[in-house]
């Protein structure tokens, strides 16, 4: 029993905090151990970060390396430089080799870094100086990529590189999917891993024949945490933390968030919240609970509410009531939507925004209780 609430909603879901998806880990493991390449899709919030987490845990007990950069702290090339020599420092070469082995490695980049150790921690950083020449940082980036396969060639171990955010890596410099693809396309010992939170940018970059990346990766797509996997984890949440909680209850949970990794997992932080100890979770707390997510969320409904066209919220606000397909003649009668080009144009940018999906021609809003908030608001 612990006063801990045991759900996590916002960072990474960790440990016992994570739910399920046995399943994906099990793929995305063997995909590294085969050293194949893998891009993660899913909706914002739907656990990416969460499962490679995870699936990295049990890699590197058995003695997979993997190093992990996030694309969206690499503003420019020489930030992604010195993000990616600290990564290949710390999680690949600090297993393998010893302290004055390992900073040998970078010194034949073409740009060779200032090192720094901070003598509290012990932690080595990175600086590479911007030239006037550009192909110098190119070369360098381009030999900073190559060494994960060095490494893993030399040493006979197997290597993984997560690039986070990957859809920032034409913002960087547009030049750089080509360079990364020329070299990874040589590195059978390593596999890359690409997330993404924008998926419209993330399928051009693995799905459109004109770019580099075009079928260079097997791709995963995460969806919907089943209710039948939910309601144990649930259960098992609150009884291990002193509360309980009844089926309506959980029933009550999974109808508002359909199974949504990151809204359930928020929704029951609330709803724990709302329950006293040795008490019991039911609808009548998941909807006092419901009350409270809305209320932490109003500031970053409003805003996106603020920024969409009338149509775009027209639509939303109809999709609240209903989910369907507003492009058919009935739907958008029956809810008094404008024409189908400029319904279909909507669709599109709230896509593009990650509010709405689409599955077989039926769309519904996916950004996390935006529906139930604008349900309340229209009361």
């Amino acid at each position: 029993m612990t006063d801990v609430n045991p759900f996590r909603f916002g960072a990474l879901a960790l440990d016992e905090a994570f739910t399920d998806r046995k399943a994906e880990i099990a793929e995305l493991k063997a995909d590294v151990r085969n050293g194949q390449d893998v891009v993660v899709f899913a909706p914002r919030r739907y656990g990416k970060s969460s499962l490679v987490w995870r699936a990295s845990q049990e890699l590197e007990r058995d003695k997979v390396l993997l190093a992990s950069v996030d694309l969206m702290t690499t503003p420019t090339p020489a930030k992604l430089a010195e993000k990616l020599a600290r990564a290949i420092h710390d999680d690949i070469a600090s297993p393998l080799l010893r302290a004055k082995e390992r900073l040998r490695i970078f010194s034949d980049l073409r740009v060779r870094p200032t090192i720094t150790v901070d003598p509290e921690t012990g932690a080595v950083g990175f600086m590479f100086a911007v030239t006037e020449r550009r192909e110098d940082l190119d070369a360098t980036l381009e030999g900073l990529l190559e060494l994960p396969a060095r490494l893993a060639g030399e040493r006979q171990r197997q290597v993984a590189l997560v690039l986070d955010e990957f859809q920032e890596v034409v913002d960087i410099d547009p030049k750089l999917p080509r360079l990364m693809r020329a070299v990874f396309q040589q590195q059978p010992e390593v596999a890359h891993v690409y997330l993404g939170s924008k998926r419209h940018m993330m399928r051009r970059i693995f799905s459109d024949a004109n770019e580099p990346f075009w079928r260079s990766a097997k791709q995963v797509e995460l969806g919907l945490i089943a209710p039948e996997h939910f309601k144990p984890f649930i259960k098992r949440q609150f009884d291990r933390s002193g509360r309980f909680i009844a089926a309506d209850g959980i029933g009550a949970i999974l109808e508002v968030t359909g199974g949504h990794p990151y809204a359930t997992q928020e929704l029951c932080y609330f709803a724990w919240g709302e329950t006293p100890a040795e008490e019991r979770c039911d609808r009548e707390r998941v909807d006092a609970a419901l009350t409270k997510v809305l209320r932490s969320e109003h500031a970053h409904f409003s805003l996106l509410w603020e920024r969409a066209s009338s149509v775009q919220r027209l639509l939303l606000a109809e999709l609240a009531r209903e989910q369907g397909r507003p492009l058919s003649a009935d739907y958008r009668r029956r809810h008094n939507l404008p024409g189908a080009s400029t319904v279909q144009r909507a669709i599109e940018a709230l896509e593009r925004d990650e509010l709405v999906g689409r599955d077989r021609g039926t769309v519904r809003i996916v950004e996390p209780f935006l529906a139930a908030w604008l349900l309340r608001e229209a009361a």
